[in-house]
């Protein structure tokens, strides 16, 4: 539930972004990032942002005190607004699906990458070329070892999981022989 509704928020705070060209998406990412950090970090802040025996207007002193000279206006509005709505406790979810909408407008494409032993640059470099030029897309690559996978590598892109190790194609022969 929570998820949905971060997409929209952060939906709806990039459009808002979008009506004027000189605010930077980066920056608005950068503050909300700030403003989940700050109230993340502490256990008395969430808990008061949090608890609902406490007002609205409450919570917008001490959100006022807090961020209004320290963040862009749009952000603080925008945090102003989730408090109104009781979603303030969701501003992690929205800074991270605000980062997904900015780089998906921007072309961007995140992919895991989980290999069997560390890979040299030039081949890391290599792979990363394939990846961008069959997506057509700017790609940024997260790369993990896991030795279990013998060999080979395994993909992930936007929650599609690409299995091309040793591993998973054991597990696939030894399945089709119990089947046989």
């Amino acid at each position: 539930m929570s998820e949905l509704a971060a997409k929209r928020w952060a939906k709806a705070l990039i459009e808002l972004s979008e009506e004027n060209n000189e605010i930077s998406k980066e920056e608005i990412l950068s503050d909300l990032k700030e403003v989940g950090e700050t109230i993340s970090s502490s256990v008395e802040l969430s808990d008061v942002l949090n608890n609902p025996s406490i007002s609205t207007d409450e919570k917008q002193v001490v959100l006022c005190k807090l961020f209004q000279d320290k963040i862009m206006p749009i952000v603080y509005n925008f945090i102003f607004a989730l408090n109104l709505k009781k979603r303030i406790g969701i501003i992690n979810e929205i800074a991270e699906e605000f980062q997904s909408q900015l780089e998906e407008l921007k072309n961007i494409v995140r992919v895991n990458i989980t290999s069997a032993i560390e890979i040299s640059e030039d081949k890391k470099n290599e792979i990363k070329n394939r990846i961008a030029e069959k997506l057509q897309k700017d790609v940024k690559i997260s790369w993990g070892i896991d030795t279990d996978i013998i060999a080979g590598l395994i993909f992930n892109i936007n929650d599609v999981v690409v299995d091309n190790s040793v591993k998973h194609k054991l597990d696939d022969l030894c399945k089709s022989i119990i089947r046989n």
